[in-house]
């Protein structure tokens, strides 16, 4: 053995018990009690949680949008995600007209491979299907490892849209090859027009980029593309569910037996629409935007009944002199927020609170995206695994500030929030990676995941 873990109590999507974990080559090797420690490093973790690394289904690093760039790249972000229990990461390489899926993925592989902190996987956005020849492609791409595919039905203008059309033809070709279509559910021509009357009239500070896209908006996208996925059988994951009717019409898909999942990020489980009428109102400005009340009540409760499958981040930072290009212009707002570093801490406080279990915490975060996108190493602590592993000191209390968090943006929306319970360390395969408030791993330890074709 290399390393042992010991007198944690080890928490599952379903279970919690006392034992130790013996470690052997990144891989968890046993787990049980008594393991001989004789030249063994040993870890104590009594009166401490024992969990699955968390897998954030949903980043966009280094991604260039709004006459910008992301402000965390590969090596911060993934430096974040480590300090925050998050050992995989998925990323959103995006295809380009002329462009094919491998390529893409691959330039982007090639950024990553240095400066990854954590593990990574790719879904792959595709915005054009270059006459039909990156439907042939999907096979290849999927035996690759990557099974999953995103589709915007937003963003017209930038040419990252596409049509319902395309959509079945994505969601057919993902089916036929065990693949699964990412969905980022609203309606461009609703948006558009809510814009170019709302900049007529001189309303343009953030209150109105969400009002531009307020719930029906992203209901009508939602309840589009949950349709056409019924209509064909074809596995449909909505990414980022932030309003009431939309989640509703997903849930009903779900009881009657289609394979739809929902995404929600931390982000409208914290805050309401009310933030945009804030003085910094901008710098919560994302898409699609938090709604209100009665949507967050909704989403919490659909997590509590486990309707909900995962919570992920849509991590997508900007610094604040970006945000500030909006301040009298809210369509200038690069969209976009801080929260891989913040999403297991915040699940699992909400736990520490009795919201939610531990258990489910670890479900919505670890467990069910692991199994949702083909993530066979990861996602348990289970003989046999990788040994993705965040050690959780219930008793911590931690204040999140842009000071003690670990990317490379100059403010977070996070900002103050006040944490019961915290991670105190982080193992990728059995390395450690972060420990006690400082990154401790080296960039270039993560490895690209190759993920199984869906069932």
């Amino acid at each position: 053995m290399d390393l042992i873990i010991k007198n944690g109590t080890i928490v599952t999507s379903t279970e919690s018990y006392v034992a130790d974990i013996a470690i052997k080559a990144g891989k968890i090797a046993a787990i049980g009690k008594e393991f001989s420690e004789v030249g063994v490093e040993v870890v104590d973790a009594y009166g401490k949680l024992v969990l699955p690394g968390a897998i954030d289904a949903h980043t966009h690093l280094a991604m260039p949008f709004g006459g910008t760039v992301s402000a965390d790249g590969y090596l911060s972000g993934t430096r974040a995600a480590a300090c925050g229990g998050v050992t995989t990461v998925f990323d959103y390489p995006m295809q380009r007209k002329g462009n094919g899926i491998l390529d893409t993925v691959e330039s982007r592989k090639a950024m990553c491979d240095p400066e990854a902190c954590v593990d990574y996987a790719f879904h792959c956005i595709i915005t054009d299907l270059n006459d039909d020849k990156i439907l042939d492609e999907f096979e290849a791409a999927v035996d690759y490892g990557i099974t999953s595919f995103k589709c915007f039905l937003v963003y017209k203008k930038e040419g990252m849209m596409v049509d319902d059309a395309t959509l079945v033809k994505i969601l057919l070709k993902a089916k036929e090859t065990g693949a699964i279509t990412n969905i980022h559910a609203e309606n461009p021509d609703l948006i558009d027009l809510n814009i170019e009357q709302f900049l007529r009239e001189g309303k343009t500070s953030a209150w109105y980029h969400y009002l531009s896209r307020p719930e029906f908006v992203e209901a009508e996208a939602d309840k589009r593309a949950v349709h056409l996925a019924k209509s064909i059988e074809a596995p449909l994951y909505i990414v980022h569910m932030a309003d009431k009717e939309g989640l509703e019409a997903a849930v009903a898909a779900k009881v009657e037996g289609h394979e739809i999942y929902i995404e929600t990020c931390p982000q409208y489980l914290e805050f309401t629409c009310e933030v945009y009428k804030r003085e910094d109102g901008r710098n919560f400005v994302c898409s699609p935007p938090m709604k209100a009340q009665e949507s967050q009540d909704a989403l919490w409760h659909a997590i509590k009944v486990g309707l909900i499958d995962t919570v992920a981040t849509d991590h997508c930072p900007f610094q604040s002199y970006e945000k500030d290009w909006g301040k009298d212009d809210f369509t200038k707002i690069p969209n976009g927020c801080a929260g891989v570093e913040n999403l297991y801490p915040y699940m699992l406080s909400a736990a520490n609170e009795g919201k939610i279990t531990f258990n489910r915490a670890v479900e919505l975060c670890s467990t069910n995206p692991a199994k949702i996108f083909g993530c066979n190493s990861k996602g348990s602590l289970t003989v046999g695994k990788d040994a993705d592993i965040v050690i959780y000191d219930p008793n911590k209390e931690f204040t999140i500030s842009v000071e003690n968090m670990h990317s490379d943006y100059d403010h977070t929306i996070w900002e103050g929030k006040k944490l019961h319970g915290y991670p105190v360390k982080t193992f990728v395969r059995g390395n450690l990676v972060y420990n006690d408030g400082e990154f401790v791993g080296k960039p270039g330890i993560g490895q690209f995941v190759k993920r199984v074709a869906h069932k």
